[in-house]
């Protein structure tokens, strides 16, 4: 049986086509995807992602131990409230999840990892610590609401409790405030907690609140001309923005290289981190690239399609789309693919025994509304 969240009555009440997604009952879209997409690029939508796995990493160890853990470098948030987004990777080197992980203080830190992952994540997660003096706790008791779009703070910042609204104001990208009982009681007071972060490539808040209190929240931000939005227009927007997907893009066969998130590697200090040594070949050049592609000709692009480097009749080497979709704000068919390292600007997509051309570009495809890729 699939699991539902606090707002499970409210999808369906919203007209929500409910679907299964990693074992959760969750609202594919309201009736138009595409209007959806369109929504949050232009003005702001609420997403219900309490799906996904909050984790409480408390005690003296716990900068030190999610050093260990993670590959990029924790030390690097000197500001409570700073985020940080990594790879968290396996001996080899695989990705096992990325996730963002937030200093809320010295002995805390809070993460929120993929809800696909969440069983193998917190094993993992649970199975590293022990060497560490920390303490590992899922927060199940608190809902996750990411509002976005251009202007999704603005509209948000009056419907917040009393003393968070002008912090939202005055928060920086990649950074969170909360309720003073979060920090005090390091992490057991299910306060309000709200990172200036998201998976659109808009601006916006993604909001952890008690579960009680997330279904009056929800009829606020909806009363304020927010729009619900599911999880087909959450795929194309952060595709448009460049962001992979775990289990698509990146997964425990491939490297943060492989991935196209070397960006998020922190090898200074000679730090220590679980899969250093196997990705450290790496360090310099990797042999395959995650790179964006942009279809030169009629077609969608999915996972799995073959690319064809060089002449298409007789290839000189192959790459395989990892995620693709028609982009609504291009109102054209991009991709994420894998292809070797040593590569042209054009490549061809095979879609139903169908070479289609395509531009070899780098994400993102869309940010904050703007086309930042010529056709």
């Amino acid at each position: 049986m699939s699991n539902k969240t606090a707002l499970y009555a409210q999808h369906v009440a919203a007209g929500g086509k409910m679907v299964d997604f990693a074992g959760w009952e969750m609202p594919l879209h309201y009736g138009s995807q595409l209007n959806e997409h369109h929504q949050v690029r232009r003005d702001a939508g609420v997403f219900d992602v309490s799906h996904m796995t909050v984790v409480d990493i408390t005690g003296p160890q716990a900068q030190d131990f999610l050093r260990y853990l993670l590959a990029n470098d924790v030390a690097r948030l000197k500001t409570r409230g700073k985020a940080l987004y990594s790879c968290m990777l396996n001996t080899r080197g695989g990705v096992i999840d990325d996730l963002i992980v937030y200093f809320v203080a010295e002995d805390f830190y809070r993460m929120v990892v993929n809800a696909a992952t969440r069983e193998k994540d917190l094993n993992w997660i649970q199975q590293q610590s022990q060497s560490f003096e920390v303490s590992v706790s899922e927060r199940d008791d608190l809902a996750m609401l990411a509002i976005q779009g251009p202007n999704a703070r603005q509209k948000t910042q009056s419907l917040l409790p009393p003393g968070l609204s002008q912090a939202v104001a005055d928060l920086a990208v990649f950074q969170a405030t909360w309720e003073d009982a979060v920090a005090q009681s390091h992490g057991e007071n299910p306060g309000w907690f709200i990172g200036r972060t998201g998976y659109t490539g808009e601006d916006g808040l993604e909001i952890m609140l008690p579960q009680a209190q997330a279904p009056a929240f929800w009829e606020r931000l909806l009363a304020a001309e927010i729009t619900p939005i599911g999880l087909g227009a959450r795929d194309t927007l952060r595709l448009e923005a460049g962001m992979n997907l775990y289990g698509t893009d990146m997964t425990e066969a491939t490297t943060p290289a492989q991935s196209g998130l070397s960006w998020t590697l922190m090898w200074h200090e000679n730090r220590d981190f679980i899969g250093r040594d196997a990705i450290l070949p790496e360090k310099e050049r990797s042999e395959q690239v995650l790179v964006g592609l942009i279809l030169q000709g009629k077609g969608i692009p999915r996972g799995h399609q073959s690319v064809l480097i060089g002449d298409p009749q007789q290839p000189s080497a192959h790459g395989e789309i990892t995620s693709g979709t028609y982009s609504p704000t291009m109102k054209q068919g991009i991709a994420l693919a894998r292809i070797p390292a040593k590569h042209g600007t054009q490549v061809w997509v095979n879609i139903r025994n169908r070479n289609i051309p395509a531009t070899v570009v780098k994400p993102p495809f869309v940010r904050h509304g703007k086309i930042l890729h010529s056709s």
